[in-house]
């Protein structure tokens, strides 16, 4: 699916996103994913949530973090960004939602002690770049955590519209040695296949 058309299909389904079965699964993920980070990164100060969608998981560690000064997310869908603002309102004045990619992300150099990404990861145009740009947000010694679809197998890889993305451990983490990330460590999230992967600048 070319890139645009895949914003579209995540603009076309921000208002329900939450709604339904699919809903609670996209949640259930995103809980876990919290759990492994708030284990890595107890206490940071700057929060990234990069394909932060309609804001749930950021919305979870604004409520987790009350001592962190600022949560930040972007989105490349503009649809998820106004449901996400929409759902914060005026509740919590460090979050904050931005319009972006993860090949360019809105961020200063230096900017985040973590950087989270939930079943983002699969959908960026370019992973590689991705992950450098997650690379240059952070703080030296500040963490990476990326939660998506990781196959034990290379064939997922090669069949389909996203063949080439990084689906499989080993890719991950030569795309995370190269963008100058260390130390890579793999937690199962869900079943076999929804996998998270932490790291460190």
């Amino acid at each position: 699916m070319p890139y645009e058309r895949d914003v579209q299909a995540f603009n076309d389904r921000a208002d329900g996103y939450e709604d339904g079965r699919l809903g609670r699964l996209h949640r259930d993920f995103a809980d876990r994913a919290i759990r492994i980070a708030l284990a890595v990164a107890p206490a940071p100060a700057r929060v990234l949530d990069v394909g932060s969608g309609t804001g749930y998981a950021l919305r979870q560690l604004a409520a987790a973090l009350p001592g962190a000064q600022q949560l930040t997310g972007v989105d490349a869908a503009p649809e998820m960004v106004r449901v996400a603002r929409e759902a914060m309102g005026d509740a919590d004045g460090r979050v904050r939602f931005l319009e972006g990619t993860a090949e360019l992300l809105p961020l200063p150099d230096g900017s985040a002690d973590l950087v989270i990404s939930t079943t983002s990861f699969d959908h960026w145009a370019d992973q590689r770049a991705g992950l450098a740009e997650c690379a240059r947000v952070l703080v030296p010694g500040g963490h990476l955590v990326l939660s998506d679809l990781f196959s034990v197998l290379l064939w997922p890889t090669l069949l389909g519209p996203r063949r080439g993305k990084a689906r499989t451990r080993g890719r991950a983490d030569r795309l995370i040695a190269a963008a100058g990330l260390r130390d890579p460590r793999w937690h199962r999230l869900a079943g076999p296949i929804v996998q998270t992967v932490t790291a460190t600048r």
